[in-house]
């Protein structure tokens, strides 16, 4: 009698988004650690005063690469679904059409941003025995935009056709430098110049330049699945360097909701950074302080959102759209247990934790306050960000994005200032909370009630 061979069951969802997610949350828990290194030497070495000079910069830096977050988000949602239909070549013209366009802007944010760095850092009202050594960080770091930026895409880019290895070694190389070269010109190693606060700035300059550099040879010389990768800086991509009208417009109509998500979350935290400034440099230092904790909650939380997207797309290329429900709870159920385990290790070491950046105590319990008042709505966060990827993944952003910048301008930011006069400083840190929790009834109600009825199609 012939034996037949057992056909092979199909791989469960959770393990396939588990193997994206897993490199994707460490490279995310690695780039966080980047800045958070950083600030730890300066908080530590410099002092209270080069920490708050740091923060300062926070949504400023934020509000320059929105930009490249809303390309990104719309670049990778297009090479997932290209990569899902099996069409390399469309993958490259993508990816040239985005680089194309952030090299372009990070021109223009070095030329006008370096210029005009302390005009920009005066506006936000940063306090003036701070104000030399932030308007010194923030033109370095203005001045490098263009290597960062086109760094962020491409690591953006390459989760798009399932690679979430190479952006994490590429992180780890950055991570590893940045360790490095931050301490060594804070201290004057092997004969450096002694920078200040500008160690953490050229410490970062010189991280993202070496990991892309290593991460251009890794595409060049490494098979991915069996193959030359899609992504590689080769002369096919060269060829596809220019901006195809028809891809940017299909990019931008996904990623400009997003980008100015991201704008109003930069210009959200400006106006709550305000606030801030309002109750002294130890208080926008317990703010610095608090933003990198959060930032190790946020960025799993954040990949998440970004795996069910990635997701999302390639089940749409591949023409199997029924997979995204299925996409959506796994999403939820990886939100809850990792972003939720975080979130108690947070609340179980919160002392310790913040005492890695600050060592004044009378700001170690101000920063202690505002983590156990905002760290339990990450996990919201988090759930809001899964339903709005996959919806994303299907080209539908405008309304989960005005979801987002309701819940940002319109309850956030009123209710810091009205909390702030009433509540003093602690009433700040409640509007995080409140916010969230709006965000996440909408997008739930909107997901079930009207994206769920809707045809889905490929968007090229």
């Amino acid at each position: 009698m012939t034996q037949t061979k057992p056909l092979t069951a199909p791989k469960p969802l959770w393990r396939t988004f588990l193997a994206f997610l897993g490199p994707m949350v460490f490279g995310n828990l690695l780039q966080s650690m980047s800045g958070t290194v950083n600030a730890i030497y300066i908080g530590q070495m410099l002092g209270v005063k080069p920490m708050a000079a740091m923060a300062a910069f926070f949504p400023v830096l934020f509000f320059f690469i929105a930009f490249i977050i809303g390309l990104g988000a719309g670049a990778s949602v297009l090479i997932g679904q290209a990569w899902g239909a099996k069409e390399p070549e469309r993958v490259k013209a993508v990816a040239g059409t985005a680089l194309g366009v952030v090299l372009l802007f990070g021109l223009v944010i070095a030329v006008f941003g370096g210029t005009f760095t302390e005009a920009l850092l005066g506006i936000l009202g940063t306090p003036q025995d701070i104000l030399p050594d932030a308007t010194r960080y923030a033109r370095i770091m203005l001045l490098a935009m263009p290597g960062l930026i086109v760094f962020l895409l491409f690591t953006s880019m390459l989760r798009g056709v399932g690679d979430t290895l190479s952006p994490m070694l590429a992180l780890l190389i950055s991570t590893g430098v940045g360790m490095l070269v931050t301490p060594a010109l804070i201290r004057g190693w092997w004969g450096l110049p002694t920078m200040g606060v500008a160690s953490a700035a050229f410490g970062t300059m010189a991280s993202y330049v070496v990991a892309l550099l290593w991460l251009a040879y890794r595409l060049r010389t490494k098979l991915y699945q069996g193959q030359q990768h899609p992504m590689a800086p080769d002369m096919d991509l060269l060829r596809h360097l220019h901006i195809e009208r028809g891809i940017l417009k299909t990019v931008l109509r996904i990623g400009i909701p997003t980008g100015v998500q991201m704008v109003v979350i930069s210009l959200a935290e400006v106006a709550v950074l305000s606030l801030v400034n309002g109750f002294g440099s130890d208080a926008t230092a317990a703010y610095g302080a608090v933003g990198q904790v959060v930032n190790y909650v946020q960025f799993p939380a954040i990949s998440i959102a970004i795996t069910s997207s990635i997701l999302g797309a390639q089940a749409i290329g591949a023409g199997k759209p029924e997979r995204l429900s299925a996409i959506v709870r796994t999403g939820l159920q990886m939100n809850l247990v990792l972003t939720g385990t975080l979130v108690l290790l947070g609340y179980l070491f919160s002392r310790h934790v913040v005492r890695l950046f600050i060592a004044d105590d009378a700001v170690v319990e101000v920063a202690q306050t505002l983590l156990h008042t905002m760290l339990w709505s990450t996990v919201i966060f988090g759930m809001s960000g899964v339903l709005g990827g996959v919806m994303r993944a299907s080209g539908t952003v405008l309304v989960p994005t005005l979801i987002s910048i309701i819940g940002i301008a319109l309850v956030e930011v009123p209710t810091a200032w009205y909390l702030s006069k009433t509540m003093g400083l602690n009433g700040i840190w409640v509007s995080y909370p409140v916010a969230f929790c709006t965000m996440l009834c909408c997008q739930t109600a909107y997901y079930h009630l009207v994206w769920r009825k809707k045809p889905i199609v490929r968007l090229i």
